[in-house]
């Protein structure tokens, strides 16, 4: 911040300064500020949030906040008007040290979406520490025999600020003896010096008090004072002298411990115990360089005592006086200016400031998803620190700022594929050899609802048989989700249409969350041979995802019908079939026939005839066709037989267990000269029937033979699919089918046209699949026109209609 004196010259300098940084540093998102040190609680540092271009409104909604590395709550931000300011006291002394450079580098993070500014803070010095000697008073002892301009060397003041507030003057009180000499090493480190300008003569002047005043360049100055107390003695008149009044040495930080560092060589003008030199540390000499340095007193080596820390200290200068063994002793002083060589001794270190864990599985190519800081505490190429990652094929590193990256994503994501990444960031420094350090950063994939419910097949048949009781399981569908959590969890639902004229769930529905199917009521195969629906798997995510599975159900027949008489009369209805019959007729003469259907079909639908043994053991004259229904003569009749004969024809299916009906067949025998005209013309008709019936079971024994094959196929495809596959039918499932190719002469001949129907999910139920049967008219069995059974039936029509309806079946 500027300073209040020179603020208002100053701020448009800022704004400059700021508009010059956006300009020129977009990239890096930075922002610089200026505060002085010692500044009071709540002082104006800058507007942070326009700076940064964000607004007032939106600070609280992202969690705006600043973080700053080991500098504790320094600065704070108002997060009402956007302001950053002096939170507690800043000494830059204490923050930074010597260090020409201070600033406090402040992260600015906000979410939604995850953007971090760097900001950094120069704290500037201001002149709040005076110039300070290591002592108050110092005493000097010079020997009334030193030659002129003889030098004694002076410990410098100490100022513990920066810049031109560090930059020293010295001044010492007038004396006619002394007076003070100043040599400039470099910008910072002076060498002081008391020369004697006049002879001293202890006789005279035994001591001499001077004031040395260090004055700064700091705005008001500051001052800091010693005094100095000199003693003059009168003895020995040499003093040791050194070669060099500065020695320069360069040591690696690294350097054992005991290690030489330089070797001193002084020299004494006289002689005898006079010339004996012991060195020693200035009394001046700090503890930190007794601790790290020592010196052999006779041979005026000095050695490395613990470890040397370039990162702690880069530099010592070591005060050494000489003295002599003379009465009084006179001394010599040098000073050892040590400078440590940095070497890469310190591993980077790795701080993960801020993560977006866990992450969506859908989230965009670019997310942010840690903020990642390098340092490394080592100078020049020791301290220059480059990131990389291991493995990247799914995120990859962006330097944001120096030292500064951010962990983005860098291709798709997919949570079925892989949940959990293992993310190594490794940081290596410059340095040789160069030493790194790897952090992991552990990602998590959250799961989005991507994936729908799939079932094993798209469809799925089942067989069940007719007459089941009602709530049986029929079969169970099993639908799998990749997904996690809800977005996995799987229910099951019908998909509602109509059949015929009810609703499809009053004949099955499917528990939601097994997924087992139940028939509701008893199915009946004459009624409905195929049921065919749909079953929908739907999962919990949001929005749900969903698919559907086709079932087909196939209602197996069972013998559950009784054969059916067809009897003359008005609707075929009930009683007994009455014939006149010729004594005339010969053996073999067909005199009747029974008709009868089954409702069912295959074996179940398969009739058979028999004729029951008359009363009293007497034999008949009388035949039955075991498969045709038609009574002939057995033997040609004759006055003995009984003019009216009752027959008792049993109708048998094929069905286990089988199903019978009986039909009373009444014979009235009549003389020949009684017998109808008509008689001729009806043996004529009949002789016509006999030839056309034949025709029309050649086409249906082909028929049934080839739908037989269908049938045989399709069971040991369906067969072949359920070995592969595990077993889900109900506890009422279907048994094992049975497959009929009847006879020439079976009673399908005779059997009702009858339409199947197949009840499928795309409409109202189909009647495509029909089996045929004639309509054949009955034998001769009167003269009467008027109790004939379909007389005027049209034969050879009807065996055309049949063989047109058998193409249209193969076709189908």
């Amino acid at each position: 911040m500027v300073s209040s004196k020179s603020r208002g010259g100053e701020v448009g300098c800022l704004l400059l300064s700021l508009l010059l940084l956006a300009a020129g540093e977009a990239r890096s998102s930075q922002v610089h500020y200026s505060v002085p040190e010692e500044a009071k609680h709540g002082t104006f540092v800058g507007r942070i949030a326009q700076d940064l271009g964000l607004e007032l409104a939106e600070l609280v909604p992202r969690l705006f906040r600043v973080a700053s590395k080991g500098r504790g709550d320094l600065l704070e931000v108002n997060l009402q008007n956007g302001i950053l300011f002096v939170n507690s006291r800043i000494d830059r002394e204490e923050l930074c040290g010597r260090s020409a450079e201070c600033s406090i580098h402040l992260e600015v993070i906000v979410d939604r979406p995850l953007q971090v500014f760097h900001v950094a803070v120069e704290v500037k010095d201001i002149n709040d520490n005076p110039p300070v000697f290591p002592v108050t008073v110092k005493t000097i002892r010079f020997h009334e025999s030193r030659l002129l301009d003889s030098r004694f060397p002076l410990e410098g003041a100490f100022d513990a600020d920066v810049g031109v507030n560090a930059l020293l003057s010295y001044k010492l009180s007038s004396s006619e003896f002394f007076f003070l000499d100043i040599q400039t090493n470099d910008e910072l480190s002076q060498s002081l010096s008391l020369v004697l300008r006049k002879s001293l003569d202890r006789e005279e002047t035994a001591e001499i008090n001077l004031l040395l005043v260090a004055t700064d360049r700091g705005k008001p100055e500051l001052t800091g004072t010693v005094q100095l107390l000199i003693k003059v003695l009168d003895v020995n008149d040499n003093e040791p002298t050194f070669d060099q009044s500065v020695y320069k040495v360069q040591l690696l930080e690294n350097i054992a411990n005991g290690s030489l560092v330089i070797k001193l060589n002084s020299s004494d003008a006289d002689e005898g115990s006079n010339s004996e030199i012991v060195y020693s540390f200035s009394g001046d000499v700090s503890p930190n360089i007794k601790t790290k340095f020592k010196i052999d007193p006779s041979s005026g080596e000095i050695r490395t005592k613990g470890q040397l820390d370039y990162e702690e200290v880069k530099s010592y200068e070591i005060q050494v006086i000489a003295y002599d063994n003379g009465t009084p002793p006179m001394s010599g002083h040098c000073k050892i200016s040590v400078k440590l060589v940095d070497i890469n001794d310190n591993t980077p270190e790795v701080s993960i400031t801020s993560l977006s864990l866990p992450i969506r599985e859908d989230a965009p190519l670019g997310t942010v998803i840690a903020l990642i800081t390098v340092s490394d505490r080592d100078s020049g190429a020791n301290g220059q620190v480059t990131c990389t990652l291991t493995p990247h094929d799914f995120f990859k590193l962006v330097s944001t700022f120096k030292n500064y990256y951010s962990l983005v994503l860098d291709s798709a994501l997919d949570r079925e594929n892989l949940a959990n990444y293992e993310v190594g960031v490794t940081a290596r420094d410059g340095g040789s050899p160069s030493l790194s350090t790897t952090a992991t950063v552990f990602v998590e994939v959250s799961d989005v609802n991507d994936n729908a419910p799939a079932f094993a097949q798209p469809e799925y048949t089942v067989f069940v048989k007719e007459n089941n009781p009602p709530g049986c399981h029929i079969f169970t569908v099993s639908a799998r989700d990749a997904d996690a959590q809800e977005n996995a969890l799987v229910s099951y639902s019908l998909v509602e249409r109509r059949v015929g004229e009810r609703a499809l769930s009053s004949y099955v529905s499917v528990h939601a969350e097994s997924g087992k199917v139940y028939a509701l009521q008893p199915l009946d195969h004459e009624e409905l041979e195929l049921l065919q629906f749909q079953v929908s798997a739907r999962d919990a995510g949001v929005p749900p995802l969903g698919s559907n599975v086709t079932l087909q159900v196939f209602v197996l027949d069972e013998n559950d019908n009784a054969p059916a008489l067809l009897l003359p009369g008005p609707g075929g209805g009930a009683g007994a079939l009455s014939q006149r019959v010729a004594r005339s007729v010969g053996a073999g003469h067909v005199v009747a026939k029974v008709r009868a259907v089954d409702a069912d079909s295959g074996y179940n639908a398969w009739l058979s005839y028999e004729l029951q043994p008359a009363a009293g053991g007497a034999r008949s004259p009388f035949r039955v066709g075991l498969y045709t229904g038609e009574i002939s003569t057995t033997r040609a009749l004759d006055e003995a037989d009984a003019p009216r004969q009752r027959l008792l024809v049993l109708v048998k299916d094929h069905g286990e267990p089988a199903l019978t009906a009986t039909a009373t067949v009444l014979l009235s025998l009549e003389d020949s000269g009684q017998a109808p005209k008509a008689s001729s013309r009806a043996s004529t008709g009949a002789a016509g029937a006999e030839a056309a019936l034949v025709d029309v079971n050649v086409y249906l024994i082909i028929a049934i033979c080839a739908v037989s094959s269908l049938l045989v196929l399709t069971l040991l495809l369906y067969a072949a699919l359920r070995c592969s596959a595990p077993p889900s039918e109900g506890a009422c499932g279907p048994g094992k089918p049975t497959l009929v190719c009847s006879s020439a002469v079976g009673s399908w001949s005779y059997s009702q046209q009858r339409r199947q129907r197949v009840c499928s999910g795309e409409g109202p139920p189909k009647a495509d699949l029909m089996a045929f049967s004639p309509c054949l008219p009955p034998g001769p069995i009167s003269g009467d026109r008027e109790e004939q059974l379909d007389v005027k039936v049209d034969l050879p029509a009807k065996v055309s209609n049949f063989k047109k309806s058998f193409q249209k079946c193969l076709c189908f």
